[in-house]
């Protein structure tokens, strides 16, 4: 059973330290999703990108219908879903990409990559965007976690999109 492709947790222990990352920094947490320094349009589409690149489905859903609702158009929301950031606003375009990276570096960006992200923000924007970027990579393993149960108990007949299926 090999057919299963979607990033998930490797341990427990991997699990235990992203939900105590988010436990401790919950007040921070709250003051980002609170003020305006990253607008709800801004995280979605960034966390649109993130889970673009782990292949969350279940975020997937979610995070299309919170972006519908901040106004982004269903065509940007399908682009950046598809990986394409071409609708994106210029302001957002910096953050959005290295979302994108961000997740495709399995959280570890590139030193350049962290450069031009502060040079777009500000170190406390960078460093607001990359506890969003931890919070729904927490929601896309997890969500693909349960996928490769699914897939497992069920001898690959569950916890794939429905055209991963085959037969």
């Amino acid at each position: 059973m090999d057919g299963f492709k979607k990033r998930t947790y490797r341990s427990l222990r991997e699990f235990i330290q992203d939900l105590s990352f988010i436990f401790k920094n919950r007040k921070r947490i709250r003051a980002i999703f609170g003020s305006e320094s990253l607008s709800p349009a801004f995280r979605e589409r960034m966390m649109l990108a993130v889970t673009q690149a782990n292949d969350c489905r279940f975020c997937a859903r979610f995070h299309t219908k919170a972006a519908l609702a901040e106004g982004i158009s269903r065509e940007e929301v399908d682009a950046i879903l598809q990986g394409a950031f071409k609708d994106c606003p210029s302001d957002q375009l910096s953050g959005v990409l290295y979302a994108e990276h961000w997740a495709e570096m399995l959280g570890a960006p590139d030193a350049e990559a962290r450069g031009k992200l502060i040079a777009a923000y500000g170190q406390s924007t960078a460093n607001d965007i990359d506890i969003v970027l931890r919070i729904i990579k927490t929601g896309n393993l997890t969500g693909n976690t349960v996928d490769y149960l699914l897939y497992r108990i069920s001898f690959g007949k569950w916890g794939l999109p429905q055209a991963a299926h085959t037969g």
